[in-house]
């Protein structure tokens, strides 16, 4: 599974882009536009960093599980006239 990192703007032009751009320049102000590109920054390093332990977490589990079904599967199973009744 490959999403494309901004598939939800895939309808946005050069000129949506630029408005944006703007009405984002005129509510925060030129000082703290850098403060708050950083802040984004960081915010998408910890999603990713806890999307790919997720993946991980779920990757070992599964392997885990197949694992543990293989032993089950592979265990022998008695012979039918090898069987004892002692009493």
């Amino acid at each position: 599974m490959n999403i494309p990192q901004f598939a939800f703007i895939g309808t946005l032009g050069g000129q949506e882009l630029i408005w944006v751009f703007i009405i984002v320049l005129l509510l925060f102000g030129a000082k703290k536009l850098p403060e708050l590109a950083r802040g984004v920054g960081k915010s998408m390093g910890e999603f990713k960093k806890a999307r790919e332990e997720f993946e991980h977490e779920i990757t070992r589990s599964a392997e885990e599980v197949k694992r543990d079904e293989k032993p089950k599967e592979a265990s022998p199973k008695p012979a039918a006239g090898k069987e004892s009744h002692e009493a």
